[in-house]
């Protein structure tokens, strides 16, 4: 067989049912053709157009960020689909899946044909689109979810970024109860919040996690198990902040309510007080980036098998608009980009193994949502691919930032770790940090 493209000598991770995270790494090639993965295995460097050497490197399937927000429409003076997705790429990510809170919110059949019409344009790698729930649109969703391009339903209990909320518990209901596909849940309980607004103090960023303390998230992912396990809908609760909520969440999984659990690099990383020290606001998240015995708490969590997924909660704001004193100051910082090389040096730092970095940024992510033909490598799956180098020492600077809003919360960070290549649909992307395609990214397709 003529290949298009052959890998060679790279250490792939392939599926392996006998392995804790289902992938062991094991020095093969793998043949391209047509966009699509033809063959694994000892292959002669004749038998391609072209070829690209992986000695010495980590062969992942396309990383997946299934969590972004890129802004558009309504809000491109700080993202916009075509800068997010470049971020993504120099980060090493294949694909993105991306959040209704847009200017208009994306809850209509309309305003999400228009984003994947927007996606299909400007993206540089791989999208799907959230549909957003709110009060008004409970009867539509079941359609809505099935629409092509989209990954899922979206809730927010706890006002955020845009305007979509959903707050009481008889609508929350309503909408586990319509539909079927896995709900993703950003869980702050909005009744909280309002009572606490008085803690805020004007100008002190360290208090944004006393106004939005451990109670407001614990209270709403207890709300949100009770009724998963009343209406046996599956939700995916996110960016999970507190050690009691990933206790629950361990004994919901225990009594099989169906939940899954993603972690952000931030909260992984970052803690209070010295990150609002030393960051301000650019700190300022929500849910926020608590004490070190929650960051504690959270590694427990993924070192116990409790947190299935990474996402980056990719949310930027201009400097301008992060430089409000707070609270006028917005909640969200960027991550696509810095989502790879922050988890490499943690796994370097001996805090989760190759193998389970892996799974959480490919399988794992690819099998929740039901995404076809991506997340392993296997024959006949598409021939997206992140390449890394583990022994890669670098520094996260500003020039290599692609997002809009030029800024990260992590630059000067160094680093070991880092993602050497990508390929899109059996074509090199990126290569040593330069982009060599652009506009190359594709609808995703799920399983309903």
């Amino acid at each position: 067989m003529q290949f298009d493209h052959i890998l060679k000598n790279g250490q792939v991770a392939l599926p392996d049912s006998q392995q804790k995270f289902g992938i062991r790494f094991e020095t093969t090639d793998i043949g391209l053709l047509d966009g699509k993965i033809a063959e694994i295995g000892s292959l002669s460097s004749a038998g391609a157009d072209q070829t690209t050497d992986c000695t010495g490197l980590h062969v992942f399937p396309g990383a997946i960020d299934s969590q972004v927000h890129f802004r558009e429409p309504g809000l491109e003076h700080k993202e916009d689909l075509a800068t997010g997705t470049l971020a993504a790429l120099k980060g090493g990510i294949t694909c993105v899946f991306e959040m209704p809170n847009t200017k208009p919110s994306t809850t209509n059949k309309e305003a999400f044909e228009e984003k994947i019409r927007r996606g299909q344009e400007k993206a540089n790698c791989h999208f799907g689109f959230f549909i957003g729930a709110s009060p008004d649109n409970i009867a539509q969703l079941p359609e809505l979810e099935k629409l092509p391009g989209c990954v899922g339903v979206k809730i927010f209990m706890g006002s955020s970024t845009g305007s979509l909320l959903v707050e009481k518990d008889e609508d929350l209901e309503k909408i586990l109860k319509s539909g079927t596909r896995r709900v993703a849940v950003h869980c702050e309980d909005e009744f909280r919040l309002r009572e606490r607004k008085s803690v805020i103090v004007e100008k002190d960023t360290g208090t944004h996690p006393l106004w939005r303390d451990e109670q407001t998230a614990i209270l709403a992912t207890e709300r949100l198990l009770r009724l998963s396990e009343k209406t046996g809908r599956p939700v995916h609760v996110l960016h999970v902040t507190t050690k009691q909520e990933m206790e629950l969440l361990q004994q919901a999984k225990a009594k099989n309510i169906p939940c899954t659990v993603e972690c952000t690099p931030q909260h992984l990383t970052l803690f209070a007080p010295d990150c609002y020290d030393r960051l301000g606001s650019f700190a300022q998240m929500n849910p926020p980036i608590r004490t070190a015995d929650h960051k504690e708490g959270l590694w427990q969590a993924v070192q116990n098998g409790v947190v299935n997924v990474f996402g980056s909660d990719h949310a930027p704001h201009t400097l301008e608009e992060k430089n409000k004193p707070y609270p006028q100051s917005p909640s969200g910082m960027p991550g696509v980009q810095t989502m790879l090389p922050l988890l490499l040096n943690h796994s370097h730092n001996g805090l989760l193994s190759l193998e389970q970095l892996c799974a959480m940024l490919t399988s794992r992510p690819a099998k929740l949502y039901g995404l076809k033909n991506k997340g392993e490598i296997i024959k006949g799956n598409d021939a997206d691919f992140t390449i890394i180098d583990t022994r890669a020492e670098k520094t996260i600077e500003e020039p290599w930032l692609a997002s809009r809003c030029g800024w990260s919360p992590f630059t000067n960070e160094k680093v070991t770790g880092w993602p050497v290549g990508v390929f899109l649909n059996g074509q090199k992307a990126l290569w040593q940090d330069e982009v060599l395609l652009t506009h190359h990214g594709k609808m995703c397709e799920f399983e309903h």
